[in-house]
């Protein structure tokens, strides 16, 4: 399925605080039906991930999808690929935010992923086709990303880190934020302590319950209302 949509056609209605930063439109690629499935958390991270935090995101996601929360991300190289990939690995659902529009495959290499989860689970961008594709549309990306999910969790991130963008939208729209423990402990970096003052919350892979607690329950089920 392939269309396009207001956001509050595809979230339900919007407040004052969701709707300041949230897109005119959204096209989307795939089955809409998944944002209505289960719980959605979005695992975002460095580009350049470590080997531990490529894993980390990968067994998160893993955990999350089997507990049947939908798993979010952009799609970007790093944390992002290897959280979609697990979340189809463990036979979950995934949805990709692009931050260009459905017709064009950014990273290149991640051609065969998009065109998989535009085919079987969601892809969604605010930019239309023909749109240029250019370094402001990515921090938009990451405020819809936010919008779009009832959690994020930063799982690595350098200080000057888009992921960022994402974690401090997901504080001013009231939504749950976690960071990985590893994050948290590396003292190189300033930006973890400044969010934990704001209200985010520390979290490893052995204490997932923290995560799921704070989710909305929708439906859930292993069931799904279509076929992958």
């Amino acid at each position: 399925m392939v269309g396009e949509f207001a956001p509050e056609e595809l979230l339900g209605p919007l407040n004052e605080v969701e709707k300041k930063n949230a897109p005119a439109r959204l096209y989307v690629a795939g089955h809409r039906e998944i944002l209505d499935f289960g719980a959605r958390v979005s695992i975002v991270g460095s580009r350049s991930a470590s080997r531990r935090g490529l894993d980390d995101a990968g067994a998160l996601s893993e955990k999350l999808a089997s507990q049947g929360v939908v798993i979010v991300s952009g799609l970007a190289e790093g944390i992002d690929t290897s959280a979609h990939v697990a979340a189809i690995g463990a036979e979950g659902r995934t949805v990709a935010i692009l931050g260009t529009p459905l017709d064009e495959f950014y990273p290149a290499k991640n051609r065969d992923l998009q065109a998989l989860i535009m085919r079987e689970h969601l892809c969604l961008s605010q930019f239309p086709a023909g749109a240029p594709s250019q370094r402001g549309n990515f921090p938009m990306r990451n405020r819809t990303m936010a919008l779009i999910s009832d959690a994020t969790v930063i799982i690595e991130a350098g200080d000057k880190s888009g992921s960022l963008h994402q974690g401090w939208e997901a504080l001013r729209l009231g939504r749950p934020l976690f960071l990985l423990e590893a994050v948290v402990q590396d003292s190189s970096l300033a930006w973890p302590r400044e969010m934990e003052r704001y209200g985010a919350q520390v979290v490893s892979l052995t204490s997932l319950d923290l995560v799921l607690e704070f989710l909305p329950e929708r439906t859930g089920e292993q069931a799904s209302p279509f076929a992958l």
